[in-house]
């Protein structure tokens, strides 16, 4: 073996049954009894010349990984993506030793943490303090060792209150948030987290990313299944996409995205491009934001732009203001929630639109960003007060990015925000 080899996968294959039936629960006389039967049936088929076509069509099968290898060094952080059934799980379940596989081997050297679904692990009769020490044991720690990271992994999972309270009384996310804290601090040689992290709220996912970092830089491998792509080029080294079960693209991270991330252009549709909002979402119903449309320069609806391109914002107000004017703000965040780009018609440009203009073009770009999804918020100011703020609005996914070639002017960015051109107009 090679001593820097941490997983080695090697021609992983599972075969699923679909269409089946569920066997209920039987004796073991009932069992012997069926065994008989059974044989007797066939029997007498082969002798009339009939094959049980009906075992055919209600028991079909389905490859969820077919013939996937790949290898994982040892302090690597590995991601893998692809759409929804694509077998990502599967393969972390074979991984984790929970299912088999039916055709090839993986070779896992080290100690293994999971993290694959909410409450993985834990007994549900168990308090948390029992379950961090009951997963602890099945690991192969001593009790010494648990009580050491003990208060670490409670302060991590914010739940000290509930610690004594039986899991099965926790939520998703109080399960999800002891789960990871209880995979990322004991002593383990490698740890596998599915998309389960998604259940958690966005500031414990963020605190998630950056553990997984640091768990990394002590010298642990990390195999990770995620659908948000910033975080996969941000954490990852390597990447593999997987489609129908099959590898489709392995390299390094932002290889595997980008070309990822472009094939999905086909899967969007109008609803993506235009987004609304009515009373319910709404603080202040005398004037707001109702509706914001994305377009490129050629003026076509879209969310997908490429490295350098333009962004246009059609946004329309509904009420009136409460003064004669109005100037309009946007705030651009990555995956990972971050702020990388402002805008501001009045503070920035002294631009200001009178209250009966309900429709403003907003042009940002050349969008000088690397590839990923980002979320853009929209507000509306009155003299010094925030009339509309519509958090989230709209997103896009940049394509094909190639940030720092020749001749990029990175002068704009300061402390990780990039003041991108932009120019606002009435719609």
């Amino acid at each position: 073996m090679n001593d820097n080899v941490a997983i080695r996968v090697k021609n992983l294959s599972k075969l699923y049954q679909i269409g089946g039936s569920l066997s209920p629960y039987h004796t073991l006389r009932e069992t012997l009894t069926g065994m008989y039967k059974s044989a007797a049936r066939k029997l007498g088929k082969m002798f009339r010349g009939r094959e049980d076509a009906e075992q055919g069509k209600d028991n079909q099968t389905i490859w969820a990984l077919k013939d996937v290898s790949f290898e994982i060094k040892q302090g690597e952080i590995m991601g893998i993506i692809g759409r929804n059934g694509a077998g990502k799980s599967t393969l972390l379940k074979i991984l984790s030793r929970i299912t088999e596989p039916a055709e090839g081997y993986a070779e896992i050297y080290g100690r293994v943490g999971s993290l694959l679904e909410v409450g993985t692990g834990f007994h549900p009769e168990l308090t948390g303090r029992e379950n961090i020490y009951l997963s602890g044991v099945i690991l192969g720690m001593k009790r010494a060792e648990i009580k050491r990271r003990f208060d670490e992994i409670v302060a991590f999972s914010e739940i000290e209150r509930f610690i004594d309270t039986p899991v099965k009384h926790f939520s998703s996310g109080m399960s999800v948030r002891l789960g990871f804290a209880v995979a990322a601090h004991l002593e383990l040689e490698i740890l596998m987290v599915d998309e389960v992290l998604a259940v958690g709220d966005m500031a414990f996912q963020k605190k998630c990313i950056g553990k997984m970092g640091d768990v990394v830089k002590g010298g642990k491998t990390v195999l990770f299944v995620s659908h948000n792509m910033g975080a996969i080029r941000s954490l990852c080294d390597t990447a593999i996409w997987l489609d129908n079960g099959k590898i489709v693209r392995e390299g390094t991270a932002d290889e595997v995205v980008s070309d990822y991330t472009e094939t999905q252009m086909e899967h969007f549709n109008d609803s993506s491009y235009v987004m609304e909002r009515g009373h319910d979402n709404v603080k202040n119903l005398n004037f707001y934001i109702s509706r914001v449309e994305m377009l490129d320069t050629k003026g076509e609806r879209t969310n997908m732009f490429k490295y350098n391109g333009k962004l246009i914002l059609i946004v329309e107000l509904f009420g009136d203001a409460m003064l004669s004017n109005y100037s309009a703000e946007f705030y651009i965040y990555n995956e990972l929630g971050h702020l990388v780009s402002v805008g501001a018609s009045g503070a920035y440009h002294n631009i200001f639109f009178n209250k009966d203009i309900k429709r403003l073009r907003i042009e940002i770009g050349p969008l000088v960003l690397t590839s990923g999804k980002y979320t853009v918020s929209l507000s509306i100011m009155t003299g010094v007060v925030r009339a509309d703020t519509w958090g989230h609005a709209c997103s896009f996914t940049i394509i094909q990015s190639m940030p720092f070639r020749s001749g990029h002017d990175i002068s704009a960015i300061k402390e990780g925000v990039c003041i991108l051109q932009q120019s606002f107009e009435e719609g």
